[in-house]
């Protein structure tokens, strides 16, 4: 008797009846996003038409061409090696925590909030950037139509007006924000790269960094160009085949970014970038046509605002999971009765971003613009770091570990920490401390949080590292075996043994 068989003959049997189990996150609406929507989200969070112009920028400001392009192969590789670490989760299991889960398989409470605040800070820093520049693209545009937009009340006008857009497409449904995230991303990238190899007859004009940490920078900037490629994770729970595309999407994100971004060092390196920078840093003033000029602020404000729509929307996934996970008050789990996405999540985080994003522009980018920046890029390093750790601790434990994922997150969590410390060190140097701190405090977050917890909600640390179990309907009568997990939630706990044939 084959084991179908078995199953089917087990499920007429007369047993005890049990409440059926349910996923934590099906609250979301479980397999419903395609792998070309997955793709968008990942690819619009790591804006690649915006660095395909900031990449540039970098290299010709710090004077480093040759060694920025090589920095740029490097970050690559790197990245993708994380890819490559993160795809041990993502394969095995699906969770709107994203990386925060994925940490807690292998290393635990401590290292999954530590973790889940890391890229928490990285996606809400990156909305509010993103949101700053796209409202200064959108205001290069409106001065084009003849309308100025100045004065802290016109100001706080349009940036509202951004935000509420984002937040209405976010509202709408999770495939809605894909799509438009998609179109506009597209668009962006096809006039930038054609723009680069047509090239033109300008030169860049470039006012020289008086920083003597040039190479840091510009590997910095690369770092966080393809930092995002992993918020394809946070949809998990909402993709239609989630070990699948999931995991297509995080390995591939960083190798399709990746050739872009080497494709735009080679146009610094050979000239061929010299009028996309100058209309991006002076605009018609070095004879560039106002049209080509429009045209770059159309891409890359479009751009930017998909990039802070999909920072914000990773953001709210990760909130959600931390109100299902008791983290934080339940009402962050709450989720739309109608578009089943996460309301109240996405509510608080487009505000936060909207407060961000409208501060700097009413009062400029100044010192802390530039803080943010390097906590940003500060926090998505801690974050990738402890997950490529956990991935062999994780694969260790289950005995699947292999000498090419130990091969991976070292190399990636090695050159990260390298990269974590130089910044520290050249920031100290530099007696700017912002930075450091804001490091200090994301490292010691998880031990602090966790320290909380047990003194004041214990039973919340039964529910971290939620993730999307399989339901009733999705085992076939008789061929599973349901039972109760620590939390008191009823889950698949195995299968039958197969009888005799």
């Amino acid at each position: 008797m084959s084991a179908l068989t078995e199953a089917i003959a087990r499920s007429f049997t007369t047993r005890e009846k049990q409440p059926p189990a349910r996923s934590p996150l099906r609250a979301l609406g479980r397999r419903q996003l395609s792998g070309a929507e997955v793709l968008a989200q990942s690819v619009a969070t790591t804006a690649p038409a915006v660095s395909m112009v900031v990449l540039p920028v970098t290299m010709l400001t710090h004077g480093h061409l040759l060694s920025g392009m090589i920095t740029i192969i490097i970050a690559t590789v790197l990245v993708t090696l994380i890819a490559f670490c993160i795809s041990q989760f993502t394969r095995r299991m699906a969770a709107s925590g994203g990386l925060h889960s994925f940490a807690f398989r292998g290393l635990g409470t401590r290292a999954a909030i530590t973790t889940g605040i890391a890229i928490l800070v990285k996606y809400v820093g990156s909305a509010v950037m993103t949101l700053y520049h796209g409202g200064l693209a959108v205001i290069t545009l409106l001065g084009f139509a003849g309308i100025r937009v100045h004065g802290t009340f016109q100001l706080i006008a349009l940036y509202t007006a951004l935000a509420a857009l984002i937040l209405a497409c976010l509202l709408r449904s999770v495939r809605f924000a894909a799509l438009a995230i998609l179109v506009a991303e597209s668009c962006s990238l096809l006039f930038i790269v054609a723009l680069m190899l047509i090239g033109g007859d300008q030169h860049a004009q470039i006012i020289p960094s008086t920083s003597g940490h040039g190479l840091l920078i510009t590997a910095l900037a690369a770092l966080f160009a393809l930092a995002g490629f992993e918020s394809a994770a946070f949809f998990g729970p909402e993709a239609r085949r989630p070990l699948v595309t999931v995991t297509r999407t995080v390995l591939f994100t960083p190798m399709i970014c990746g050739g872009l971004f080497i494709f735009a060092g080679w146009a610094a390196w050979t000239g061929r970038s010299d009028t996309l920078v100058n209309a991006y840093l002076h605009g018609t003033s070095t004879g560039v046509s106002p049209a080509v000029v429009i045209a770059l602020n159309i891409g890359m404000g479009c751009s930017w605002l998909a990039s802070s729509m999909a920072s914000s929307n990773a953001a709210s996934r990760l909130l959600y999971s931390f109100g299902v996970e008791r983290l934080l008050p339940r009402a962050f789990a709450h989720v739309h009765s109608a578009f089943r996405t996460p309301n109240v999540a996405l509510s608080v985080v487009v505000a936060a971003v909207l407060f961000g994003g409208g501060t700097f522009a009413v009062i400029g980018r100044g010192v802390f613009f530039e803080d943010l920046r390097l906590t940003v890029r500060a926090a998505v390093i801690v974050a990738y770091a402890l997950v490529a750790i956990s991935s062999v601790v994780f694969l260790t434990r289950i005995g699947e570990d292999t000498p090419r994922v130990l091969a991976a997150a070292s190399c990636g969590s090695g050159a990260g920490a390298v990269v974590l410390g130089y910044l520290v060190y050249a920031n100290i140097v530099d007696h700017t401390y912002i930075a450091p701190i804001a490091v200090l405090v994301i490292l010691s977050s998880g031990t602090l949080w966790q320290f909380y917890l047990r003194r004041r909600s214990p039973q919340s640390l039964l529910h971290i590292g939620a993730f999307d179990q399989p339901e009733t309907e999705d085992v076939l009568p008789g061929a599973g075996v349901f039972g109760t997990d620590a939390a008191g939630n009823i889950v698949l706990v195995g299968e039958y043994a197969a009888g005799p044939r």
